[in-house]
C-alpha cells in the first residue's frame, strides 16, 4: 500500500490499530452500562444493583427491617450495599478492561482510559 514510503506504511499501521482499539472501547463501554451487578448487606436484606460502570439501576429492601426505631441502621444497610455493588462493579470493569487489553496483545494489567 504505502510501499515506497519507508516508515510511513508502520505509522499507518499503528493509526488503524489505535483506531480499532478506540472502536473496540467505545463497544465495552456501552457493554459495560448493559452488564448488572448486585451488592448485598446484611446478609441479603439490602440489595443494590448497578451497572458495571457504577451507575445505580435498582435498591431492593426487605420490609422486615423497615421500622421508625431502626432508621439509622436500614441507612447504614442501604450505603453498605451500595458501597459493596460498586466495588464488585469496578472489579467487573477491571476484567472486561484485561479481556479488551489482552484481544488486543496488550499485557492484562495495562491501564488504559476508561
Amino acid at each position: 500500500m504505502l510501499k515506497g514510503l519507508g516508515g510511513l506504511g508502520d505509522m499507518a499501521k499503528m493509526m488503524q490499530a489505535a483506531k480499532d482499539m478506540q472502536s473496540k472501547m467505545g463497544e465495552l463501554q456501552e457493554e459495560m452500562a448493559n452488564i448488572n451487578v448486585v451488592g448485598e448487606s446484611g446478609a441479603g436484606l439490602v440489595t443494590a444493583t448497578t451497572s458495571a460502570k457504577g451507575e445505580l439501576k435498582a435498591l431492593d429492601i426487605d420490609p422486615s427491617i423497615l421500622v421508625a426505631s431502626e432508621k439509622e441502621m436500614v441507612e447504614d444497610l442501604i450505603v453498605a450495599a451500595i458501597k459493596d455493588a460498586q466495588v464488585k462493579a469496578q472489579e467487573r470493569s477491571q476484567q472486561e478492561m484485561a479481556k479488551l487489553t489482552e484481544s488486543l496483545g496488550l499485557p492484562k494489567d495495562m491501564k488504559l482510559p476508561f
